[in-house]
């Protein structure tokens, strides 16, 4: 799970758009979403494996993923965020989405999400895609920090992030009740003093 936690508005906020970009990585490439995406990614949201650490349940609806769409969009348009599709190059194959969320530049603060398919766990793209665009999201946006959550039972997402050097600063405990079952959330922080574009976070 890679809840997002909406980050307070500072004095002086001001919204502003920021298309999603489109990056490319030796093995990935990220993009912004189009309307063909809706079936990938309600196969993607309505697999329970996938969803085990989520903060909501799995999606048993289509309309969810035209809704997701929407909400990308509003974030664009609104200037608090970007999500990104991810395709692996060598095939086209669809590997999941990652994205920043809760942009707030008075604070140059943003909260990472990510998720992957079950076929590419375990091939280093979680970290490879994140890294992409935390490269982006530093360099672009000028941003100070960026803040991510990860359930307490999921040390793989654990180990993702802390790949991207992200430090644990704490937990939150009993955050998400997800069809009726309790569960803490480690809180990860990545500031900018502490980030390293040239690592390979694989």
């Amino acid at each position: 799970m890679f809840g997002v936690r909406p980050l307070r508005e500072g004095p002086g906020w001001v919204a502003c758009f920021w298309p999603p970009p489109v990056l490319h990585t030796p093995r990935l490439r990220l993009r912004p979403f189009t309307d063909a995406d809706g079936d990938r990614l309600f196969a993607l949201h309505g697999n329970t494996r996938v969803m085990r650490y989520w903060d909501s349940p799995p999606w048993t609806e289509r309309a969810r993923a035209e809704r997701f769409l929407s909400n990308c969009r509003t974030m664009e348009e609104e200037g608090t965020g970007a999500r990104v599709a991810v395709d692996r190059v060598s095939d086209g194959a669809f590997v999941g989405w990652c994205g920043l969320s809760a942009w707030n530049p008075v604070y140059r603060s943003a909260s990472l999400g990510y998720c992957l398919d079950e076929p590419m766990w375990g091939h280093g793209y979680a970290p490879e895609a994140a890294h992409a665009l935390l490269r982006w999201a530093f360099d672009t946006l000028d941003l100070n920090r960026v803040q991510a959550e990860a359930d307490t039972r999921n040390p793989a997402s654990a180990r993702v992030l802390e790949k991207l050097g992200f430090v644990r600063e704490g937990t939150l405990r009993e955050d998400c009740v997800v069809n009726g079952e309790v569960s803490d959330s480690w809180v990860y922080g990545l500031i900018r003093r502490e980030w390293r574009p040239e690592a390979d976070p694989r």
